[in-house]
Formats: C-alpha cells, structure tokens, sequence
C-alpha cells in the first residue's frame, strides 16, 4: 500500500469514526438522509391512492423521503393499468420497480397490508416477493390459526411481520388483542402501531404505545383532527388531538429502531404541501432527539444563504433560478456529503461549487448540472462529472423537466458523486498535480493544480443564465470539530 492509500485509509476509519457517518465514502449509492440515527421517515404509498405506484415514488422523492411502503393492488404507471404493484407481479415488472426505486434513490421497506393466510403456498408468495424486492417488513392482519406458520417463515426469510391495527370492530382494533396473538411469538412478529386508527377507536395513542412496548415493528403515523370518531381525518403533524411530540419522545424513550409510514388519508388530490409539513415537525423534533448530522443546507428563511435579493425563490422546498447570480452558504465546509434533487430545462447549464475559497471566480471543484440526456458518451462537460477535469462515467442524467437526485462526497482529497443511482465520479484530487492538466493528460483551464486547491470552503449553486431548480438540499457535515 502506497503512502498516499495509507493515509486516505486512516484518514476515512478517522472520520467514520467521528462523525458516526453511516454512508461509505466514497459514495456507490444515494444515502439515507433522515435525521433521527436510527428511524426512517418514509411514506404509505396508499397516501397517493389515486395515483400510479410509480407516481407515488416521484412523490415520496419530493417530499425528500428515502423510503416507502407499498401496498398490494396499487397500479404500476399510467402505461397499462392493468398492471398492479402486487406480490404474484411479473419478473419484468419487479425489475422495472427496482430500476424506479434506484433512479429516485427510494428504497421499498415494508409492503402491506397484505394477507397471510394459514395456507404455506399462498404464504410463500408474498414472502418470495418481499426478499426478492429486499422489503424488511410485510404489514398484516393474519388470522389466530396462521401464526405458527407466519413465525417459522419470518425465521425461515429473515424478513419482519408486523401486525397492523384496523379501526373497531376489526380483528385486531385493540392493542390487547395484537399482545395476545404475538406473546410467545420470535422477535420476527410484532406490531404495526397504527396511532389514527387508534384514536379512531377511541384508544388514546400513548396508551397503545406503552402497552406494546418492545414489540412495535414499525408505524403507520398520524395525527387527525378528532379523537374517537370514525370520519376523523388526517392533519398536519402536530396541529391535530394526537400529541405527536409527545409521543415521538415516547418512542424515543423506548428506543425504537424502524420506520415510520406517513399515511395521510384526506385531500387526496392534493397532499403533498400537508405531507411536507409533516415531515418539517417530524425533522424538527426528531432531529433533537438523537441527531444523525444530517440537516436542511438552508435555513427555511435563508438567512444562512448568501445571494441576491430576488435571484432565487424558494416555494414547496424547491429553490428556484430567477436570475442575479448564484445561491451560496454563509458557511464553509470542509469534509461532507451533500444530497439533493435537481430538474433542467431543455439545453439548461448549472453545477454545484465545491470548497470555495471565496466568491470570485478561482479554481474549484463545480460537479456539473447539464442537459446531457440523450448522448452516448459522455466527456468533461457533462452531467455528473467536474467541469474541464473529469467526465462521469456514464450519462445518468433524466430528461429536461424530469427530477434528477444527486449524491456528493467530499472527504480529503476524495470526491465521489453519484447520479440516479450511479456513481458516477470517483476522483481523488491529488492525483492532479500540475495546473492545466489533468490526469489522463488532457488539458484543463485551471491556472493551479486540483491538488492545490483549498479543502475548505463554501457550496453554491450556480446561475448560469438557463433554467434550472433544485430541492431537498441537505448535508451531513464530516469535519472534525
């Protein structure tokens, strides 16, 4: 091992272990971006109902989720609507789903409610499509006599069972009625805690919490306007009778491990700002509980960012280009990983400045933002690679209009950046060590060697004078304080 490999490789355990970074470095996939160390924000997709599976990842994506839930029955993509997200789906058809998932960097975690009936063949097939889609939790109401086959095929798979709670008169409305089915059961079978359901039957939310103690698997999450009351629907978290703090510093005091499903269940056509306020009061109280580094880029008032009045707007969580120049931190970063999404307009120019060493144009690392859809090999300009030094990989980038999500890791010398779902650069900056010349011999426009550069500075992004949005800009920041 060369010198330089040894001290990169002492350098990476340092900061792996300062930093209890979760991600590899360099990047090979889109990280998990949640707040909490420990629990995963996600989405029911039966919050999208009235649209496509495929719809519904686009929508957990703009929310900022990595994760989602699926249930069965949901239609694939407005292609055919006789294609169904189900458990007997064609192998074609699980692949296309994977391949949606990875573009938009989600991952399918739980999949229900689903039957499991005390039949071993009609079993068999939901838990050969969760391991096959890598979903960690089926959700299920079983019924009492297909317990002992659903345990020994949990043990069997290594994949969770959680049995959710229906309103009264169900099965299994109360939480008594779930302990009882479960006790004696592996630590394979517990509890999908449903909270509105619950304050639907009347059973106030910290209550079933505490009774199931131990045994709750994951969470249908919710908080209505009305407790006891059948009709009651879904609110902004933290507005409604739930006391969703409460009950998250409960959680937390239990320490749980596992996700969360956001099922928001009214204003079905239109959801997503009252989902996206969701997930802000989840974030702001989780986020102090347990602290997973990650955090929002921007403060929501921009009062940490430095541009131009009027040059950015910011609406929805997506961050505009109105045009006056480029939209900075206030902070400088050093080592990190930065996570965002990205939309082009047709022929559209932007990048991401990496480590500014002040505002004025100096060399530094700018990961490219470029229309580049459609061609088939890719060169130093293009989408996903740094600018007049290294191309990316491959093109990864989706079509103007369409959102794009982008990874980027910079830990020393090191900068990886991954594209929907690919790595796409992997460079380390000492490798560069002339001005004007980059590693394969190609010239560059830098009058100073990449390796020279600062390894601390700002992020900005930039107006280039075409169109351009991004949203959900988040980072983890890896420096050593």
């Amino acid at each position: 091992m060369s010198k330089r490999s040894l001290m990169y490789s002492l350098m990476l355990v340092l900061a792996v272990s300062c930093c209890a970074l979760a991600e590899n470095i360099p990047l090979t996939e889109h990280p998990q971006t949640d707040v909490y160390n420990g629990w995963r924000l996600g989405a029911q997709a039966y919050s999208f109902n009235r649209f496509t599976f495929f719809e519904a990842v686009d929508k957990v994506a703009s929310l900022g989720l990595d994760c989602i839930e699926a249930y069965p029955g949901q239609t694939l993509y407005k292609k055919d609507a006789n294609v169904k997200l189900i458990h007997t789906m064609k192998p074609e058809h699980r692949q296309l789903v994977k391949q949606k998932l990875k573009a938009m960097g989600v991952e399918l975690v739980n999949y229900g409610v689903v039957g499991l009936p005390n039949d071993e063949k009609e079993c068999r097939q939901v838990f050969d499509f969760a391991k096959d889609m890598g979903i960690e939790t089926i959700v299920s109401e079983p019924p009492e006599d297909a317990f002992e086959l659903v345990d020994k095929l949990c043990q069997e798979y290594k994949i969770k069972v959680a049995i959710h709670n229906h309103p009264a008169p169900s099965h299994y409305w109360n939480p008594k009625k779930v302990l009882e089915v479960i006790k004696g059961r592996s630590k394979w079978i517990g509890a999908c805690a449903d909270t509105g359901h619950w304050m639907r039957s009347g059973i106030q939310p910290m209550e079933g919490l505490k009774m199931l103690e131990g045994r709750i698997i994951s969470f249908h999450f919710k908080d209505l306007n009305e407790f006891g009351k059948n009709e009651a629907h879904d609110m902004p978290w933290g507005t409604g009778k739930g006391n969703v703090k409460a009950l998250l510093e409960e959680i937390h005091r239990q320490k749980f491990k596992g996700v969360f499903s956001i099922e928001y269940e009214h204003n079905w056509m239109n959801s997503v700002p009252e989902i996206r306020k969701c997930v802000a009061y989840f974030n702001k109280v989780a986020g102090k509980l347990n602290p997973s580094g990650w955090r929002d880029l921007f403060k929501a008032d921009l009062s940490n960012a430095y541009f131009k009045e009027g040059s950015w707007t910011l609406a929805e969580g997506e961050f505009t280009r109105m045009g006056g120049g480029d939209l900075g931190t206030n902070d400088q970063y050093s080592d990190f990983v930065l996570d965002l999404g990205f939309k082009v307009g047709k022929g559209s120019n932007s990048g991401v400045f990496l480590r500014m060493g002040n505002r004025e144009w100096l060399p530094w690392p700018e990961v490219q933002v470029l229309d580049s859809f459609g061609k088939e090999k890719p060169n130093k300009y293009d989408c996903g690679g740094i600018f007049d030094v290294l191309e990316p990989s491959v093109i990864a980038v989706n079509a103007p209009g369409e959102w794009n999500r982008m990874s980027i890791a910079a830990l020393g010398s090191r900068i990886s950046v991954v594209l929907n779902g690919v790595q796409v650069v992997d460079m380390d900056l000492d490798d560069y060590t002339e001005a004007h010349k980059n590693k394969d011999g190609t010239k560059n426009k830098f009058d100073v060697a990449y390796k020279d550069l600062p390894r601390k500075g700002f992020i900005a992004f930039q107006d280039h004078g075409q169109e351009i949005t991004f949203r959900n800009i988040r980072i983890k920041d890896l420096s050593k304080k």
